[in-house]
């Protein structure tokens, strides 16, 4: 199936799909694909090769339970001990099915790699289209790179702790190597997203099985293996201990601060409506994957920290530990030296697929957002690789500027505040279109198959209220009493691009960035989208 270009610039090489004769109704599920692609404004260039399967896998695989809890353990350590763990996991997680149930209807609706900056740019009023689209995707934008290098970091650090546990305390690696590590893994995973999409489909099978059977394995090994050392608490104490190690005076606020781990953990299920141009049926395959992606994280991560905290005997222990991370403390207590990096191995693994799902993840959204001319060099990243039909410059632009974001890893500090501003980044991208749905765009969204209904007003309220609770938590300090050492930078670090590009917004953007761009010949300012925006309208005020 072609299309006609208009010749503004370099046209985009056009994906013709090919008719497979195992699947009679393929053809024509791409070309339906393709046909609201062209409807949203854009050319099909990429080759859908995500099924709904592998697209659920990809969303799942993108959180990478097991290893997240595993990085973010201290956090409810810290906040609240036992009862940080249990329920400082499960209230968030309550809010954000709220926000993954607004976004799915937004990516059921318009089914681009543009996601979240081409939502808010159709549902603001149009005098506002294109600064709502500029603000969503610079804050998507940082927040997908940082989260890139904050979770390839966390792998570097996990075997760093490895080998701590294999040498018994021999080997202790400083941040000079652990930056190396992460270099290494950076420089892997950009040559994993280069692939061809159908590789990068069939590879997120093996992601989604490795992270649920070592998230089940952990899960078993942590209850079965702490009773027969007879280390596991009572059922009151796991769920009711509390311990407030954060140096705030106030136990309500010191738990709030365990929320962080799973903010940090459930991110990056935007992802399926990154990849809904490579997806077969995404109007329906990209709803259902953010959804499922987020119940089952949410869902396998409590059960994995009731059973850490039926396994952690002494918080104050675990967290006097020389290891970097927490948890690799407790699974040494209870599974042994030899069980301990049997796991942990596993874990490793877990940890470098969620780098690399995140990083094919961040490659779209900056492919996308150059699509429209909104980065320096858009020309450049924009380019698709002609043997792989992927965006193998924008993958290796994620990758280069990972590792720069990886030196505040010298600074243990900056480096969880860099963890604190992928958050920030990304809830707040997150939460701008919602927001325009339930104010401005309550009469301009065209239902795609899946719809909340009379539902979105108060999900989306709920939503961009936790937001907003959640951005200004992740911008406190860890103690009260705060310090250089103890400042958290995240909001410097979103700041400093908040500057640059409102800077660059009022300097020059404001003339020539109009939001999303159409490149298909049948008219270069609007989309078939907004004709059916304008009908909703004046059905909804007639």
């Amino acid at each position: 199936m072609s299309k006609e270009l208009k010749g503004k610039g370099e046209a985009p090489q056009v994906t013709t799909h090919s008719v497979d004769h195992g699947k009679p109704d393929t053809q024509a599920i791409w070309a339906n694909d393709d046909k609201l692609l062209a409807q949203l404004g854009y050319a099909s260039e990429f080759k859908r090769e995500f099924s709904l399967i592998e697209t659920i896998a990809f969303s799942f695989s993108i959180m990478g339970v097991i290893a997240s809890v595993s990085s973010t353990f201290s956090f409810p350590l810290v906040s609240g001990g036992h009862v940080g763990m249990v329920f400082g996991w499960l209230i968030p997680c309550l809010f954000v099915m709220t926000i993954a149930a607004s976004m799915a209807e937004l990516a059921s609706s318009m089914p681009t790699s543009a996601g979240l900056y081409y939502f808010s740019a159709k549902l603001a009023p149009p005098k506002w289209s294109a600064l709502a689209s500029w603000i969503t995707g610079w804050a998507n934008v940082t927040g997908q790179v940082t989260l890139v290098c904050s979770i390839d970091f966390t792998c570097a650090q996990m075997i760093t702790t490895a080998l701590a546990v294999g040498s018994d305390g021999r080997i202790s690696l400083g941040n000079g190597p652990t930056f190396g590590i992460l270099i290494a893994i950076l420089f892997a995973h950009g040559i994993v997203c280069s692939a061809a999409t159908s590789i990068l489909a069939r590879l997120n099978l093996f992601y989604v099985l490795v992270n649920v059977g070592t998230t089940i394995a952990a899960i078993i090994a942590l209850l079965v293996c702490s009773g027969n050392k007879g280390e596991r608490v009572s059922t009151k104490d796991a769920f009711t201990l509390f311990e407030n190690n954060t140096g705030w005076d106030n136990g309500g606020w010191a738990f709030l601060l365990a929320f962080t781990a799973p903010m940090w953990t459930l991110t990056g299920y935007d992802s399926a409506a990154h990849i809904s141009e490579e997806t077969a049926g995404a109007a329906k395959a990209a709803p259902i994957a953010i959804l499922v992606g987020v119940a089952g994280t949410a869902t396998l991560g409590w059960l994995t920290l009731i059973a850490a905290s039926f396994a952690t005997s002494s918080v104050s222990d675990i967290l006097s530990t020389s290891l970097s991370l927490p948890m690799g403390q407790l699974f040494l207590n209870v599974l042994g030296k030899q069980g301990m990096l049997a796991i942990w191995s596993f874990i490793i693994v877990v940890q470098f697929v969620t780098g690399a799902a995140q990083g094919v993840d961040a490659s779209r959204v900056v492919f996308a957002f150059a699509r429209d001319n909104a980065l320096p060099g858009s020309r450049f990243w924009k380019k698709m690789n002609p043997y792989t039909q992927t965006p193998v410059n924008a993958v290796w632009l994620v990758m280069v500027c990972s590792g720069l974001c990886g030196l505040l890893g010298f600074s243990a500090t900056a480096l969880s505040s860099l963890a604190g501003a992928s958050v920030i980044g990304l809830y707040t991208s997150y939460a701008a279109p919602i927001f325009l749905r339930i104010t401005s765009g309550r009469h301009k969204l065209v239902p795609g198959p899946f719809t909340l209904g009379k539902w979105y007003m108060p999900l989306g309220i709920i939503a961009v209220s936790w937001v907003t609770f959640i951005v200004v938590l992740l911008i406190f300090p860890g103690g009260q009493k705060v310090d250089a050492k103890g400042m958290n930078y995240a909001v410097v670090i979103i700041m400093a691009v908040f500057i640059f590009a409102s800077g660059w917004w009022i300097l020059s953007a404001h003339k020539w960035f109009t939001g999303p761009i159409s490149n298909i010949e049948h008219d270069s300012r609007e989309s078939t989208y907004d004709e059916k925006q304008r009908e909703i309208e004046a059905a909804d005020y007639d």
